[in-house]
This record gives structure tokens, C-alpha cells and sequence, in this order.
């Protein structure tokens, strides 16, 4: 009989890549770590491992052995949660990994519900961007991902992760209260030309990123190209520059709703687009309760913000 945990040792050094960082990850030194794959190796009775320049690689057996473990791994999280599901408390400790519009916006009255309903559930909660949180979540470094899809912009399906849809987000033009562009907004707030926006200085997310890529395409679509003068996915940061009337942004509907601000101009972009917001778990641990727990509390979240920003 195989040995799981050394099964997923050996799955952990397939997606970190080194035996150094397997042990940092789980907390083991690199040596324990081999001992461990020598052991595996012994009970199968294949190599699993070949030298690759200092470090190692996984044999062609090896892999065939990490698409099983990810299947074993899988069904063990469905018992864990079968198991808890059919206790009468919630309990243990949730760790998630989000982004910063949902921590200000929806995280406090979601913990707020969940320390009402559920007082010995602990969440950990740490700020990540998503492809390192969706990493993490395979990893089993978190257990849920609050995410973000931008119009146009198609995410990378990772295997054995599942994805449910919590809110779709408009996304907002906002303009400095004074300047020479501050008329290019409709009195209602209603429309905007895109075009009438060049020459602005700009704050935007990191162009590497779905946030910063899908800002400035739209803002090609305008025929210019924006003049970022600050690049960072603080969204504080850029709501202060606006306020400051150093730049413009264009801001998630979610953070305007949970955070009030009259020192700028909000206008409805054309077509009016909007993100889409999820939350994913691995796919075995889909009905743990605590899994559960956590997304009813956001989605009552949801419902206790409002539904427009003020223009």
C-alpha cells in the first residue's frame, strides 16, 4: 500500500519545482524531504526522481503517480467534509486568500456574521493576487480564493478547483471634482466620452495584471493612449491621488459602495462593464462546511452594501 503523505510529497515537489521549497512550504528540511521520496520510491519500485543540473526532476512514472494523488487527495477532502457535515458546529480554522476591493468592502460584515454564527470557526485571511492564490489553493496554502474576471479577458481553468459565481461589479470612471476634464461627465453622472479623457494623468493597475491590462484597452478603445503617471494595484492609494486631483482611475463599484467619496466624480463607463467576482475551493472540499459558512457570509455581505455609488 502506498504511502499518501509521502504521495503528496512528491506531488508538492511536482508543482514547486525544488525539493528547498517543498521543505519550506510544509516545514521540513530538504533531507527529510528526499528520505521520504527514497522510501516512496523503495515501495514502488520505480525511480521517481532523476538528477536535473543541482537539483531534481520527476520521471515519467513519477507523473503518472501525482495525476493519481491529485484524485486521492480529492476524494479525501470529500470525506473530511462528509465527515464534518455531519457534525451539529462548524468549527476549525478557514484560510483564504483575497484581494483588496473584497477585504474593504465585504470581509468585516462577513466576519461579523460568521463570529455570530459560528464563534469557534477561525478565518485566516491573506492578500494575494490571483495567480499566487490559485496556486496556493492547490497547494492547499488556502482553502478558499476570492477572485476577480475581467470583461474580454479569459482566466486560466485550473484543474480540480471549483469556481461559484458571487456578484457581478460595475466598474467606474473617476475624475478628479475639478480640472479641465471635470465637464467631460454628464450632471447625472450618466455618460462619458472616452475620447475627451486624453491627456489625463492616470493611475492604474500594473499592466502585467487583468485589472491593468483590461483598464488600458479600454482606454485605447478611445483612440489614445493613457498617460499613466502612477502604476499600482492600491486601490486607497489611487482613490486619494483622485481626490487630490492628481489623476484619474477607474474604481470597482464594490469599494465605492462600502466607502463613500465626495471629492471625486464617479461616471457609468460606456456599456456600463462589470467584473465578475468568485470564490474557489478545491473541488474535494466544495461541501466542507466551513467552505459553506464562509460563502453565505459574503454573499450576506452582498446584500448589506449598496447597490449603486453615489455620482
Amino acid at each position: 500500500m502506498l504511502d499518501v503523505h509521502r504521495l503528496r510529497l512528491l506531488r508538492e515537489l511536482d508543482r514547486r519545482g525544488t525539493l528547498a521549497a517543498v521543505a519550506r512550504a510544509l516545514s521540513y528540511s530538504p533531507s527529510a524531504i528526499s528520505q521520504q521520496l527514497t522510501q516512496l520510491e523503495a515501495e514502488t519500485g520505480v525511480t521517481l526522481l532523476e538528477p536535473a543540473g543541482r537539483g531534481v526532476r520527476l520521471t515519467a512514472q513519477a507523473r503518472v503517480l501525482v495525476e493519481h494523488t491529485d484524485a486521492i487527495l480529492e476524494r479525501l477532502e470529500q470525506a473530511e467534509a462528509d465527515l464534518r457535515a455531519s457534525l451539529t458546529e462548524v468549527s476549525g480554522t478557514l484560510r483564504v486568500a483575497s484581494f483588496q476591493s473584497v477585504l474593504l468592502a465585504l470581509i468585516p460584515a462577513a466576519l461579523t456574521v460568521l463570529a455570530e454564527r459560528y464563534p469557534r470557526l477561525r478565518i485566516e485571511i491573506e492578500q494575494q493576487e490571483a495567480g499566487a492564490a490559485l496556486a496556493g489553493l492547490v497547494a492547499h496554502d488556502f482553502d478558499v480564493v476570492l477572485g476577480e474576471e475581467y470583461p474580454g479577458l479569459s482566466p486560466a481553468r485550473v484543474q480540480g478547483v471549483h469556481t461559484q459565481q458571487l456578484a457581478h461589479d460595475e466598474l467606474w470612471l473617476a475624475l478628479p471634482r475639478t480640472g479641465k476634464h471635470a465637464g467631460v461627465i454628464a450632471d447625472d453622472g450618466s455618460s462619458v466620452r472616452l475620447a475627451a479623457l486624453d491627456g489625463l494623468p492616470w493611475i492604474l493597475d500594473p499592466q502585467e495584471g487583468a485589472p491593468g491590462q483590461w483598464q488600458r484597452n479600454l482606454l485605447r478603445s478611445g483612440g489614445f493612449e493613457p498617460d499613466v503617471r502612477f502604476e499600482s494595484p492600491d486601490l486607497l492609494l489611487a482613490v486619494h491621488l483622485v481626490e487630490t486631483g492628481h489623476a484619474a482611475t477607474i474604481l470597482p463599484g464594490l469599494l465605492l459602495t462600502a466607502d463613500r467619496r465626495p471629492l471625486m466624480r464617479l461616471a457609468h463607463l460606456p456599456g456600463r462593464p462589470h467584473r465578475r467576482l468568485t470564490t474557489s475551493v478545491r473541488a474535494g472540499a466544495a461541501r466542507q462546511p466551513a467552505v459553506r459558512a464562509f460563502r453565505d457570509a459574503l454573499r450576506t455581505g452582498l446584500r448589506h452594501s449598496a447597490q449603486e455609488p453615489p455620482a
